[in-house]
């Protein structure tokens, strides 16, 4: 039996008994059972907010415990928690598997705007790519433990989020994600975040592999919260932002809530000096493959290539959450939250004479494709929870949530129907035009995206004790969950003969809508065998339509030494189903000298070739730690993990030549027929293609120093170390190996091997001042040699340049005021030395323009950033 049916079973039949608990007991129970921690033992009052961990709902309290505005949560991580368990009142030290708090002013005191910045600012195990490329420049996605957005489960109040619609189909770290876009979440809707560092697939079901973060949000019923932050990346001089926010909550009635927030945000382009597009420098080395342009008009700057640069961005969101008692024992609660993006992109600029010179009569002097997006992502929440179910509380919950982006071209033309190849008669094959040939639009619509997820659950939670003796908590339910994805073709002339400069469309054979339904239910066990000694179960059975059943199970423990002493340990096995993205996106560029491009995994096409569709990926997570208080208030956790990653979706399958060719016409394009083309056709999809492990460390420590008239000093270290190894690489239909040395490099180094954050936050009078050292570890990527490298390697999908990006120390620093009860005024900066990443050798950077891997998930390129901010709090 594998060891995912063993841990199942042993969920199942660890409760055979609860059954015959009178439901009198439960009358008499308290309300949550007790939990002794390392640091002291946990209070019996009423929690701000409680969420059912195993269907990722809130669990059911009592209508008469409505949330009421309270101020909990501490910097320190001494708060009660509803992440990873089903007990009431327990604290972040005393879980069985790690969870961390962080809470917004420690996000506020990052500096950042963005949701997912924040994190990576003060979060250890969490990062960010220095940039996206095309659409996923567009995306806020985070990496955490070293693994890919798509591992990570987001909830916001416990609930399921929905993600983001963009694929991002371009090479690297997050290839082929859709992971949640935090960015779109309003950051001033934001209490606290809950962060479990565990494999969670047997509570929360598919993703929750690296872990869950839960949002949760403010449930406030007075006050008014506004602020107003602006900034820029002082030492390049461009990069300005600003962002207004405002919050407030109100009562509905005498015992309900209602609370609102909106959030208004603008970032210009950041774009890095001296960046010198090899085409314009006027001497190249004697190997270089691309030509130089030498103007015979008006001199072009060799500055002229933007697209290593941050998207200029304009987002407006609001959120609200309500409850409100509808009688004694039930209440009614649900949120709403909307974003609106319009973010704009450079694309390569394309010298005078692309294409031959055919785009001279519309851009003389050359011209910078833009890529951009029109994005609504809406969410939406009701539900009801209550007491006296045959001795249960309950909750019963509908999500339901969708990300729709479309994706434009601008500034930019269609060389392939200027050309003099180009025809308009239907025979001629690749040279075929159906919008016409002689003109081009030089603003057209690319792709068009929908993501929808439809989520309904039950949870049922009820304390008993065996026997009279043994405390513990039993939760059950079930979920229906309903997925759609839906891809719109662009406008003819952004995929006609090669598709529009910068960015191609997508075509109609690669359109269409898919739906799915996935069927779970859950049983969660909870008991206390001795004084200090807690065994948990959980298991998870789900049905999806697509990928069929899969079945998890978890056992965790915690023994409490002393009261300043315990050690935890959590083995469970998990999966990811791959999503309708990875399914079903295909592009194909075709134009009448080649054609390339992604099939969809479970499409004709890519079966042809070998595809057998795609499976779960599955997980087996070993974690084990030890929390510590070695002196009153100086807390210190330790916990080491294993995450071995079976059956990962990686890129792979690649064909070329007349194979291609044939599974390219299975999906209704057509392709170049002559010989000398056959090594420009080439298709790949996704597959199953390997297998990883991921070791790594955690420490946390914190301690508060009081100072009476002289202060209080705070301060926190936090230590992620981590490590990912390739164990096994599958083979394609051709025999070869799926992943080259630079996929193999993507998920295994790109990802910092180390991350130290150490922080201290001063405050005396009326003044507060924060500052945060953080230490970047090394990353290493296999970087293609490009057009001024070595002639024989140029290109090389065999031979790559290792790159090293040598650890980097981040110093932030924040000083703030406090003019009066209501009003606080801060300046700071991030990155006060401007440190930025290593560059990349001439040899590997492609045209001059990318003078940073890309792909690192280290210190980001947009160097020192300079900031101040005013908060008004009523």
């Amino acid at each position: 039996m594998t060891s995912r049916k063993t841990l199942f079973s042993a969920t199942i039949l660890a409760v055979p008994m609860l059954g015959m608990v009178p439901d009198a007991y439960a009358a008499t129970t308290p309300q949550g059972t007790q939990h002794k921690s390392a640091h002291k033992k946990a209070t019996t009052q009423d929690i701000p907010h409680t969420a059912g961990a195993a269907t990722a709902t809130r669990a059911a309290v009592p209508a008469r415990s409505l949330p009421r505005p309270r101020h909990r949560v501490s910097d320190s991580g001494e708060n009660v928690i509803v992440t990873g368990t089903h007990s009431e009142n327990r604290h972040a030290r005393q879980s069985m598997s790690p969870v961390k708090v962080v809470s917004s002013a420690v996000l506020r005191r990052s500096g950042q705007m963005n949701l997912a910045d924040a994190l990576t600012r003060t979060y250890a195990s969490v990062n960010v790519e220095t940039m996206g490329t095309d659409a996923a420049a567009l995306v806020s996605s985070i990496h955490m433990r070293g693994l890919s957005s798509n591992q990570v489960l987001v909830l916001v109040d416990g609930k399921r989020r929905h993600t983001t619609t963009t694929f991002t189909a371009t090479s690297g770290p997050n290839f082929g994600t859709t992971g949640v876009d935090l960015n779109m979440i309003p950051a001033n809707m934001i209490d606290h975040i809950e962060v479990l560092e565990d494999g969670a697939a047997a509570m929360y079901g598919s993703d929750a592999i690296a872990g869950v973060i839960n949002i949760i949000t403010k449930k406030q019923d007075h006050g008014l919260n506004v602020s107003a932050q602006t900034g820029a990346n002082a030492y390049n001089g461009d990069g300005w932002q600003y962002q207004f926010n405002a919050d407030g909550g109100m009562k509905l009635g005498n015992d309900g809530y209602l609370h609102l927030s909106g959030q208004m945000y603008h970032t210009d382009h950041m774009v890095p000096k001296n960046v010198r597009d090899h085409r314009l420098v006027g001497e190249q080395p004697a190997d270089h493959d691309v030509a130089s342009y030498v103007s015979t008009g008006a001199h072009i700057p060799a500055t002229s290539n933007k697209v290593l640069s941050t998207a200029e961005e304009t987002r407006e969101s609001f959120g609200l959450d309500w409850g409100k008692p509808l009688n004694e024992n039930v209440m009614f609660y649900g949120s709403i939250t909307y974003a609106h993006r319009h973010a704009e992109t450079y694309q390569n600029y394309r010298v005078p004479d692309v294409g031959g010179g055919v785009a001279l009569s519309y851009w003389p002097w050359g011209f910078t494709p833009i890529e951009t997006a029109e994005e609504n992502d809406y969410a939406a929440t009701v539900g009801a929870k209550g007491d006296h179910l045959f001795g249960f509380q309950w909750d019963i919950s509908s999500t339901y949530g969708a990300d729709y982006n479309k994706v434009g071209n601008k500034n930019t033309v269609n060389t392939g129907v200027l050309q003099s190849t180009c025809s308009t008669d239907p025979n001629a094959g690749a040279s075929y035009s159906p919008v016409g040939c002689g003109s081009s639009p030089t603003d057209v619509r690319a792709e068009s995206f929908n993501m929808a997820q439809w989520t309904n659950n039950l949870d049922l939670r009820r304390n008993f004790k065996i026997a009279d003796t043994v405390p513990m908590v039993l939760a059950f339910g079930g979920e229906h969950r309903m997925e759609s994805y839906q891809i719109w073709a662009g406008n003819p002339y952004s995929y006609a003969l090669g598709g529009t400069q910068g960015f191609a469309g997508l075509a109609p054979q690669n359109a269409g809508k898919w739906y799915r339904n996935i069927w779970a239910a859950y049983v969660h066990g909870d008991f206390h065998l001795l004084k200090n000694w807690e065994l948990d179960f959980a298991g998870r059975f789900e049905h999806y339509t697509d990928v069929g059943n899969t079945e998890n199970g978890k056992v965790s423990t915690r023994y409490d030494i002393t009261k300043r002493i315990a050690v935890r340990g959590t083995i469970s096995t998990g999966f990811r189903a791959p999503t309708l993205a990875e399914e079903h996106y295909s592009a194909m560029n075709v134009s009448p000298n080649g054609a390339s491009g992604l099939l969809a995994a479970d499409s004709a096409a890519a079966r042809s070739l070998g595809a057998p569709g795609l499976k779960p990926e599955r997980s087996t997570n070993v974690s084990g730690g030890i929390v510590v208080e070695p002196v009153r208030g100086f807390h210190v956790e330790v916990d080491v993990y294993q995450i071995n990653i079976r059956d990962r979706i990686v890129q792979g399958g690649t064909v070329s030549g007349l194979s291609a060719v044939s599974a390219i016409q299975s999906m209704g394009f057509t392709p170049p027929a002559n010989d000398a083309s056959l090594d420009n056709i080439q298709a790949y999809y996704l597959s199953n293609g390997a297998s990883t492990r991921t070791q790594g460390l955690d420490i946390n420590a914190d301690y508060t120093f009081r100072m009476g008239k002289y202060g209080t000093l705070t301060t926190t270290m936090a230590l992620d170390l981590n490590r990912t190894r390739l164990h096994h690489n599958g083979l394609g239909t051709n025999g070869e190996e799926l992943l080259n040395a630079q996929n193999i490099g993507y998920i295994t180094t790109a990802y910092p091997r180390s991350k130290i954050i150490l922080n201290a936050f001063y405050t005396v009078g009326n003044w507060d001042v924060n500052i945060r050292q953080t230490r970047y570890g090394e990353t290493t990527n296999m970087l293609q040699y490009q057009d001024w490298g070595p002639k024989a390697l140029q290109y090389s999908v065999t031979d790559f340049y290792q790159f090293k990006n040598s650890p980097r120390w981040l110093t932030d620093l924040e000083i703030g005021y406090r003019v009066n009860k209501n009003w606080h005024v801060a300046v700071g900066g991030n990155n006060l030395f401007n440190i930025r990443p290593r560059r990349v050798p001439q040899s590997v950077n492609y045209l001059g323009a990318y003078i940073y891997d890309q792909s690192s998930s280290q210190v980001p390129m947009t160097g020192g950033y300079y900031y101040g901010r005013v908060n008004a709090t009523f």
